[in-house]
């Protein structure tokens, strides 16, 4: 394995042996070291074997080992050559982050801020088993919710129609088809539309803490000290369910795939299966698009209970960061037709390009960037350059740098005593799970978007810091 220096921000891994492709790591020296502690790389390199990949696999800045391809990977294909796999999208159909911007600062909110977030944590459902939904769901309620996304949420009552136009592919992935998912996924996803699960997914309410483009920021609704609120989860046990069904679908069928890793088991994306995963992923996706809208609308009812006023909001964009998607791309100055499979990554399109949302069009999408627990989050806008170098992607968050095994050895309670110090409220159901996600267990988020800045796939718009935390 050759890597060789192309920039301070990119390293290039070279074509030898059966490999179809390079790749490519959007990183610098110091996290490089980082990333040849695990299988990050060997993953990476692996891709680069499948089917009817085209140009190269990638890594982002916050990349990591993961199931299958690694977290922060990148890699596309051909639609009619290429396969489409599980494992490229992972088992957390659709995890994205969603941001609210509020009609309210700080000052407005600082001395019920502690009430405000108790009564968040009893109202939002959390856990990695929680049968607690906001919105139980089942039959054809849950089929529209599979079927239409966040605009079936919507239809219920969690929201405005204007909030569409500010989701990914407006909240509803065309393709869906529920009678792809099995009955257990819609058994476990029916009770928990609605709730956060664990982990790394979290509820927060941010302060807009600096602002590096204030044209941009104000084309997003964002000003200095306006509170947003930040949702970070995905489709549930619905998705989890899908993924894990068809990944044992898939290795029960040939298809003359060689794949270096069983986790990467994979099918033709034109074949009978293919299509069913990818009917059967849109639906998840869906699911987890309605999730975030009813999680979001539950917060902003709550919020307005507690402090007994009409606060208004507007949704800034809520963007998926494990998915394929059917787009088309410029390879080798020919337009194509691509399966692009995002594992821990966010789409990240710039101005002019027809699939940046049309209130944003002039100004690029916003791609949301989570920290982690008690850090700083980004939200960005993709440079003209990102769809050449990444297919419109970049990092999705922070990224882990220790497991959470690990985390639990090597923090104590102490930590988060030094968060509350600072003025971040923190609520989660255990003492574990938070130590699970302390700041330390995470690379810095600032390194991550200087890198993503130097490799110039996007641009900071605006800065926010976490006040108030809820874990799942």
């Amino acid at each position: 394995m050759t890597i060789i220096k192309v920039s301070p921000f990119i390293y290039d891994i070279e074509r030898e042996g059966d490999m179809l492709v390079p790749a490519r790591m959007f990183t610098d020296e110091l996290l490089l070291e980082k990333i040849k502690q695990d299988r990050t790389i060997e993953q990476l390199i692996n891709i680069t074997y499948l089917p009817g990949i085209v140009k190269r696999a990638l890594l982002m800045p916050d990349g990591h080992q993961g199931y299958g391809f690694p977290i922060g990977g990148v890699a596309a294909f051909d639609i009619e050559k290429g396969i489409i796999s599980p494992g490229g999208v992972g088992y957390d159909i659709n995890c994205g982050v969603r941001a609210v911007a509020l009609s309210m600062s700080l000052s407005e909110i600082k001395s019920k801020l502690e009430e405000v977030m108790k009564a968040l944590y009893l109202r939002t459902p959390k856990g990695a088993v929680s049968d607690a939904a906001i919105y139980p769901v089942r039959g054809e309620e849950l089929d529209d919710i599979l079927t239409y996304g966040a605009r079936a949420a919507v239809k219920i009552g969690f929201g405005k129609e204007k909030d569409l136009e500010r989701i990914e592919d407006n909240g509803c992935l065309i393709g869906a088809d529920p009678s792809k998912i099995s009955e257990r996924a819609k058994e476990r996803g029916g009770k928990q539309l609605g709730s956060l699960g664990s982990g790394n997914h979290f509820l927060e309410i941010d302060v807009v803490d600096e602002i590096y483009d204030k044209d941009v920021a104000h084309a997003f609704g964002l000003e200095e000290e306006q509170l947003v609120l930040l949702v970070h989860t995905g489709s549930r046990g619905l998705g989890h369910q899908v993924c894990g069904d068809y990944i044992k679908k898939m290795r029960n069928i040939d298809y003359g795939i060689s794949v270096p890793d069983r986790e990467l088991v994979s099918v033709p994306i034109l074949s009978e299966e293919g299509k069913e995963y990818f009917s059967a992923m849109c639906a998840s996706a869906n699911f987890a698009f309605a999730n975030r809208q009813v999680i979001s609308f539950r917060a902003i009812e709550t919020i307005r209970e507690v402090l007994k006023k009409n606060v208004d909001y507007n949704l800034v964009y809520d963007v998926c960061h494990n998915i394929a998607k059917i787009e088309e791309h410029i390879v080798d100055g020919k337009t194509m037709k691509l399966c692009v499979h995002r594992k821990g990554a966010t789409r990240a399109f710039p101005p002019k390009h027809k699939l940046t949302p049309l209130c944003y069009r002039e100004v690029g999408q916003p791609a949301n960037i989570p920290g982690s627990m008690g850090s700083y989050s980004y939200i960005c806008v993709g440079t003209k350059e990102v769809m050449e170098e990444s297919f419109g992607s970049i990092c999705h968050g922070a990224g882990r740098i220790m497991g959470r095994r690990k985390a639990l050895k090597s923090f104590k309670k102490d930590v988060l005593e030094d968060l509350k110090k600072r003025g971040i409220i923190i609520l989660s159901p255990s003492i574990r799970s938070l130590l699970e996600e302390v700041p330390g267990a995470y690379k810095d988020i600032k390194e991550i978007i200087s890198i993503v800045e130097g490799a110039n796939l996007a641009r900071k718009v605006v800065r926010l810091k976490p006040i108030g935390v809820i874990k799942g």
